[in-house]
């Protein structure tokens, strides 16, 4: 429920930055009328605080309505040379996790779609399993903003009433999803690495107490049930071609002067041109069993050689034989390529989380108890300092 006070001093700076026209002035006080989904832009606006939204308890509301598994879709920032922007992968993978889940619940799998200008994405996203695409175009949506995409996708849950909500983990998503469960009144569990259904109920599973144990979470007076999904670690469905979703278009009233923050410059650092560790197809990873960064280098041969990157354990990362941006694992990077090398890595859980859904795992270990062999699908019990340069000869040998 929203409630307007006697503080409201009939300024009307709400009435332009409601997204759906629910506010009018009558007799110099705000008034909200039936188009109003409690979206919760009026309250920010508000100079004075006269503007406050009731949420009802969770064990007193009827849940039966929610139906329904969205994925939020993130673009990229920039189009490629002059086309459009694109559908980021972790979208892809959401929509995978999500088509399970839905089929599950016999629910239908929806896409949700905030851009300036649709470029037929609608294809793309049914091709990769959604049913629905709730696309909103507007020109404020030409690029991401807080304020303005979070207020938007507030009063699309209110509409609807989906059961559950998925975003990728990215640094949109974990800005989005809090400020939207925030204003929802509902919880959110971040950084998920497994979804399943348990009872009609989302069964989100993280890695908890630095990655020592894995905790499942259930959310049963919550909805829609909200989670961010760190990318790479589920995978996308074939898609199948000439599949499209069907488009509800919604539209939305946005004024600019919801728009807190404005980018006045861009700059996009493309680096030195090599390939981002999350993105790799062949990943050599060293840990703490390298033993120095002049050993290291060797694993950086290898990887030359076989065309792919250098990753590194967090214990590699902190003796300084790596830095950061190398990092696999939970307080690093989720990585899923198809070929992971394992050198002198002991498999820690908070490294295994970040490399498991690798399509195949090769671990070199002189313990043969080691975690890294239980996801390992060859191990070989030796010394790395051994087996690396007959590996480097062998290749240079076969060039």
């Amino acid at each position: 429920m929203i409630e307007v006070s006697k503080k409201c001093i009939g300024c009307s700076k709400c009435v332009p930055v409601c997204p759906f026209g629910a506010i009018n002035m009558v007799d110099k006080k705000a008034t909200m009328n039936e188009a109003c989904n409690l979206c919760g832009a009026c309250v920010q606006t508000c100079p004075v605080q006269a503007i406050t939204i009731t949420r009802e308890k969770a064990s007193s509301r009827d849940l039966s309505g929610y139906k329904g598994v969205w994925v939020y879709v993130e673009l990229t920032e920039t189009g490629d040379k002059g086309h459009p922007k694109k559908i980021k992968p972790v979208t892809l993978e959401l929509l995978g996790a999500g088509r399970r889940l839905a089929d599950e619940l016999k629910e239908d799998l929806c896409a949700v779609l905030l851009t300036d200008k649709n470029h037929d994405y609608e294809k793309e996203l049914g091709a990769y399993g959604a049913d629905k695409v709730y696309l909103v175009e507007h020109d404020e949506l030409f690029e991401y903003n807080t304020d303005i995409f979070s207020t938007v996708i507030t009063s699309l849950v209110n509409r609807h009433k989906p059961s559950s909500m998925l975003y990728g983990a990215t640094i949109q998503g974990r800005d989005l999803a809090p400020r939207v469960a925030s204003t929802l009144y509902v919880g959110l569990t971040a950084d998920c690495t497994a979804l399943a259904i348990k009872d009609g109920l989302l069964l989100q599973s993280r890695p908890a107490f630095g990655g020592n144990i894995m905790a499942d979470i259930l959310a049963p007076s919550s909805r829609p049930q909200m989670a961010t999904v760190r990318p790479n670690v589920m995978k996308a469905i074939e898609p199948v071609l000439g599949r499209s979703a069907v488009v509800v278009r919604e539209s939305a009233k946005i004024d600019k002067s919801l728009r807190r923050v404005k980018v006045l410059e861009r700059k996009i650092d493309h680096g030195t041109g090599a390939v981002k560790i999350e993105n790799a197809n062949i990943i050599v990873s060293g840990g703490r069993g390298m033993k120095t960064k002049e050993k290291f280098h060797q694993l950086e041969e290898l990887s030359r050689l076989l065309g792919g990157v250098v990753g590194a354990s967090r214990a590699a990362v902190d003796l300084g034989f790596k830095d950061k941006a190398h990092q696999v694992g939970q307080s690093g990077t989720t990585v899923s390529p198809k070929l992971y090398l394992s050198f002198g890595i002991s498999g820690a859980v908070q490294h295994i989380v970040g490399m498991k859904s690798s399509d195949v795992i090769v671990a070199v270990n002189k313990d043969a108890n080691a975690p890294i062999f239980n996801v390992a699908k060859y191990g070989i019990v030796g010394d790395a300092h051994e087996i690396v340069p007959k590996l480097i000869e062998a290749l240079k040998k076969g060039k």
